[in-house]
């Protein structure tokens, strides 16, 4: 029986996927560190701690990590700031308002940091719906490591199995699984269905969603 629904952020609750892209593609420029495209998608839905570090590991990078990880947190704080307006998912405000009437508790698993994810809920009035919000840097793991839903989880005071995650990365779903939960996958246009056929069930707009919970 679902109890608790917990979401992840990027690309799930706001589209700023395109955003995490121009912002990484141009550090890369800025250190002249070549990554193929095939590659940088593989770091969708990871932490850009987690990302850095493996980036560094695979090209033997002079520079050191702390130093690419404090650009990348400072572009991307910089970057949601100054941005007119972040898209939030079509249907999403409706679904979370039904939810919150049918006093379901709720909670933001995000790979971002404390600061972004501040930053993105308050600019796009989201904050409120949530009772939990989690950060991969609390956990120190990474999604596709389950850490960061079993935390939200345990701060509802949800079993996992009775929590079903809103994820839209390969990595995510990964997670959202290991932690035992149940796993919705959010398809934008543009998804690549094959990173989410390990998803429980795939959704294209979120009064599907309200369908299977209320």
């Amino acid at each position: 029986m679902i109890e608790a629904i917990i979401f992840d952020m990027d690309g799930t609750l706001v589209d700023t996927e395109p955003f995490n892209t121009e912002i990484e593609k141009s550090l890369f420029k800025l250190n002249k560190i070549e990554i193929s495209e095939e590659e940088h998608q593989k770091y969708i839905g990871v932490a850009s701690d987690a990302m850095w570090l493996e980036i560094a590991k695979r090209n033997k990078l002079q520079i050191p990590v702390s130093e690419l990880i404090e650009q990348n947190h400072k572009e991307s704080f910089r970057y949601l700031s100054e941005v007119e307006q972040i898209p939030i998912m079509p249907g999403l405000v409706e679904l979370l308002e039904k939810l919150q009437g049918k006093k379901y508790p709720m909670a933001v698993a995000s790979s971002s940091t404390p600061e972004i994810i501040d930053l993105i809920l308050k600019k796009t009035n989201l904050k409120n719906f949530f009772q939990v919000i989690v950060s991969a840097q609390e956990t120190g793991k990474s999604k596709p490591e389950p850490d960061v839903f079993l935390l939200a989880a345990e701060k509802l005071c949800i079993k996992p199995v009775n929590c079903l995650a809103v994820e839209d990365s390969e990595n995510g779903i990964k997670a959202a699984i290991a932690a035992g939960m149940t796993c919705v996958a959010y398809q934008s246009p543009g998804t690549d269905p094959q990173k989410q056929k390990d998803a429980d069930a795939v959704i294209r707009n979120y009064s599907q969603l309200g369908m299977m919970l209320i």
